[in-house]
C-alpha cells in the first residue's frame, strides 16, 4: 500500500515522536511510506517544557518526514493536504493525543483526495487537562476519519461517548524496543551514584500534576528507610509542591532527582537501576511508560485509573492499587514480598512477545481494509 503517516517526528522529541518513529519503521518494511510532520508543533508560549526539539545527546531516529504543518496556521493545512495528495496514498494514518491538534489535523484530513482512507490512532479523546475548546475540537477531528485505533478500554469508551457509531479496532500499546538492552543493576546504580543496598522506585517521564508524583512522595514518607525514589523526567510547570513534600518529610537523601528530558540513550540506565516502576497517576488513559518498563522486564505498581490496569495486569505483571497514599504505600510494600518481582519479570518476558510493532502495524493494515 501507499501510506501517508502524519505524526510528530524528528526533530521533535517525546513519547508521541517515539511512537511515530517505531510505527514508521514497522510499516516501511512492507509498504511505500511517506511521513509528514509539523513545521511548528506548539507556539513557544504554549509549551510548558524546556524544548520541543531533540539535542545532540538524544540520538533520536531521524525519520525522513516533510515538515509542513503549522498547528496554528490554517494556510499550511491546505498546503500539507496538497503535498499528501501528490503522493496519492491509499491510506492516511494520523496520531491524536491532544485536542489542541484537532483543527490542524482535521484541516488536512478534509482536503485529502476522495478514496484515501483516513485512520487515526487515538492516544486520548477526553484530555487529562480540560480546556474550553475540547468538545469542538474533538467533534471536528473525529468526523474526518473513517476508522480509529484505540489502545485501552477507557479511550474506547471515550470515543464512543463522542461518536457512538465509530468504526475502530482495539490493540494493546506495543512494547518500546529502541532503548537497548537492560544493564546489570549494580553497574546502572554505580552510573547514577546510587546505593546498591536500597530498594528503588522509579517515577519516569514528564512531571505533570495528573501523574501523581506528590502521591508517591507522600507514600515514601511512610515506607521503610531502605526505600528510595528515582525521579527522572522534565518538569512541566512548577516543582514547588513536590519540593515542599520532600522538605517537610525530610526526604532529601531518599529522593534522587534527574529533572531533565531523558534521551533515548539514557533511558536504559534508569530502568535498569530500579526495582519497580511506579505510575501513581490521578487520571490516565494508557501510558507509554508501561511499554518502556515492559521492554526492560520491570514490574509496575500503578493506580487503578483509566486503562493502566489493562496493561499492568494485577498480580501478573505488576500491582494495581487505589489512587491514594495509603493504597500506594501498601502496594509498594506488597510487590517486594514472596518473590513477586522475579515472577512478574518472568511474566513480562512472555507477555511482550505478543506486543510487537510488526503485529501492531499488520493489524492496522488489516483493519483499514474493512472501513
Amino acid at each position: 500500500m501507499r501510506i501517508a503517516l502524519l505524526s510528530v517526528f524528528y526533530p521533535y522529541r517525546g513519547g508521541i515522536a517515539q511512537f511515530g518513529a517505531m510505527l514508521y519503521r514497522a510499516l516501511e518494511k512492507d509498504h511505500e511510506l511517506k511521513a509528514y510532520t509539523f513545521s511548528r508543533q506548539y507556539p513557544n508560549i504554549l509549551f510548558p517544557g524546556s524544548s520541543q526539539y531533540v539535542n545532540e545527546k538524544d540520538h533520536a531516529d531521524e525519520i525522513p518526514a516533510e515538515r509542513l504543518l503549522d498547528s496554528v496556521n490554517p494556510i499550511t493545512y491546505r498546503k500539507t493536504a496538497k503535498e499528501i495528495n501528490l503522493f496519492n496514498p491509499d491510506l492516511f494514518i494520523s496520531q491524536y493525543w491532544m485536542t489542541f491538534f484537532g483543527p490542524s489535523t482535521s484541516g488536512v484530513q478534509k482536503r485529502l483526495k476522495k478514496g484515501t482512507k483516513r485512520i487515526s490512532i487515538l492516544h486520548n479523546v477526553i484530555p487529562h487537562e480540560k480546556r474550553f475548546f475540547d468538545g469542538y475540537a474533538n467533534k471536528r477531528f473525529l468526523k474526518e476519519n473513517e476508522g480509529f485505533v484505540v489502545m485501552s478500554d477507557i479511550v474506547e469508551r471515550d470515543l464512543l461517548s463522542v461518536l457512538p457509531n465509530a468504526k475502530y479496532i482495539r490493540i494493546d500499546h506495543p512494547v518500546y524496543s529502541q532503548f537497548g538492552a537492560r544493564i546489570e543493576k549494580s553497574k546502572a546504580r554505580d552510573n547514577l551514584k546510587l546505593d546498591n543496598n536500597k530498594k528503588y522506585l522509579l517515577f519516569f517521564g514528564f512531571i505533570r500534576e495528573y501523574k501523581g508524583l506528590d502521591l508517591l512522595l507522600e507514600s515514601l514518607s511512610h515506607l521503610p528507610k531502605d526505600y528510595e525514589v528515582i525521579v527522572a523526567g522534565e518538569i512541566y510547570g512548577s516543582f514547588d509542591i513536590y519540593q515542599k513534600i520532600i522538605d517537610n518529610n525530610s526526604l532529601q537523601s531518599r529522593v534522587h532527582l534527574f529533572n531533565e528530558y531523558i534521551s533515548d540513550d539514557e533511558v536504559g540506565v534508569y530502568f535498569s537501576a530500579s526495582d519497580v516502576c511506579v505510575l501513581p497517576y490521578k487520571n490516565a488513559t494508557q501510558s507509554g511508560i508501561t511499554a518502556i518498563s515492559h521492554h526492560f522486564d520491570l514490574p509496575i505498581v500503578a493506580t487503578d485509573v483509566g486503562g493502566l490496569k489493562e496493561t499492568v495486569k494485577h498480580n501478573e505483571l505488576g500491582w494495581v492499587v487505589d489512587p491514594n497514599v495509603k493504597s500506594l504505600t501498601e502496594g509498594c510494600l506488597t510487590i517486594f514480598e514472596n518473590d513477586r518481582l522475579a515472577l512478574f519479570s518472568k511474566n513480562i518476558q512472555q507477555h511482550k512477545k505478543q506486543n510487537s510493532w510488526e503485529n501492531f502495524a499488520e493489524r492496522i493494515i488489516a483493519f483499514s481494509q474493512t472501513v
